[in-house]
């Protein structure tokens, strides 16, 4: 039997037309093809309707959709929730990002969630254009059917803490299966970290890669998402907590917590924050720990020098066998500290395979 599973056309200049002829395929062969990328293309409404009808076929069986850059709006997004309602079973990552999808759209897209039929495992909704008012629809949707979506990421949309407190109201049902969740560029402070991590101090068991990259989290929120961390049934691999607005003193209170939790994190971004030698030397004594596990570290554009590069590399050489990805892209290191790395590097006993 022929299975196509991946099929991309990105960037490929297609209309209406090309629409019409893929769409007309997919209704006399719909139990194929599983996974349909249609990245920055020209699709917009008219294409999206066209589309749906392909959906809505209850022998279709596809499973990824990507649309993202397609200039839908919320009319697309009508004809593409109501082929989902109508055949919820099936689909399981859908792409909407850098679109003028808006509120509206969100709350068409909600009442595809809240049907106990959606199986959909992946939401991406980046650069959407939707405000609380779309947040509110959505946690609904989330509250009502909590247990299919694994990754959600509304980043770069003006979801504030507002929006924040009410995804925390998702992410404290015990039913609740997240384990990824984006949140970069969302205008979130140390308002937004209390309601998240309390969210994640009473559910701490699902989440597994969270980004609050971006936002202006501070010192204070950082504080917060420690407790989170420090917690032995947190089960974070990944936190990326780029250009946060940190210093020392959040960099002192995530590894303090890390040292007394160092198994499960496997992946950090604390890349354009004001880390210095002093925060190096703070994570040094979570890298020299043998129970960490760290895998990958990205500390670019963190005004360090040769001096930090020295205590890393001496916890490197104390527990050398986890790290594999390590990013000081943009700091003062000079000969002696890349020397020093990349002995490191080149030694058989280390596992780095990623210097920059």
């Amino acid at each position: 039997m022929f299975v196509i599973y991946l099929y991309r056309l990105i960037r490929c200049k297609f209309t209406d037309e090309g629409c019409v002829a893929l769409t007309s395929a997919l209704r006399s062969n719909p139990s194929h093809l599983k996974d349909l990328n249609l990245f920055n293309i020209n699709l917009r409404d008219s294409g999206v309707k066209l589309i749906s009808t392909g959906l809505e076929n209850p022998h279709c069986k596809l499973e990824t959709l990507w649309l993202s850059q397609c200039k839908i709006t919320d009319e697309g997004c009508v004809a593409l929730t109501s082929a989902l309602r109508s055949n919820p079973s099936h689909l399981r990552h859908l792409n909407l990002s850098y679109n003028n999808v808006g509120d509206s759209g969100v709350k068409l897209i909600s009442t595809v969630l809240e049907n106990p039929h959606c199986k959909l495992e992946t939401l991406r909704l980046i650069q959407c254009k939707f405000t609380d008012e779309g947040c509110v629809a959505l946690t609904s949707a989330l509250r009502s059917n909590p247990s299919h979506l694994r990754h959600l990421d509304l980043s770069d949309n003006n979801v504030r803490d507002s929006g924040v407190k009410l995804i925390s109201t998702v992410l404290e049902n015990p039913h609740c299966k997240l384990e990824t969740l984006w949140l970069c560029r969302c205008d979130i402070t140390e308002e937004g970290c209390v309601a998240l991590t309390s969210a994640l101090r009473s559910n701490p068991s699902h989440l597994r890669h969270l980004d609050l990259s971006d936002n202006n989290v501070g010192d204070s929120g950082v504080k917060l998402i420690s407790t989170v961390l420090e917690n032995p049934h947190c089960k974070l691999e990944t936190l990326w907590l780029s250009q946060c607005k940190i210093t020392d003193e959040g960099v002192f209170a995530l590894t303090s917590a890390l040292r007394s939790n160092p198994s499960h994190l496997r992946h950090l971004d604390l890349s354009d924050i004001n880390v210095r030698d002093s925060g190096v030397k703070l994570i040094s004594t979570v890298l020299e720990n043998p129970h960490c596990k760290l895998e990958t570290l990205k500390l670019s554009q963190c005004e360090i020098t040769d001096e930090g590069c020295v205590a890393l590399t001496s916890a490197l050489r104390s527990n050398p066998s986890h790290l594999r990805h390590l990013d000081l892209s943009d700091n003062n290191v000079g000969d002696s500290g890349v020397k020093l790395l990349y002995e490191l590097r080149d030694d058989p006993h280390y596992k780095l395979e990623t210097v920059m």
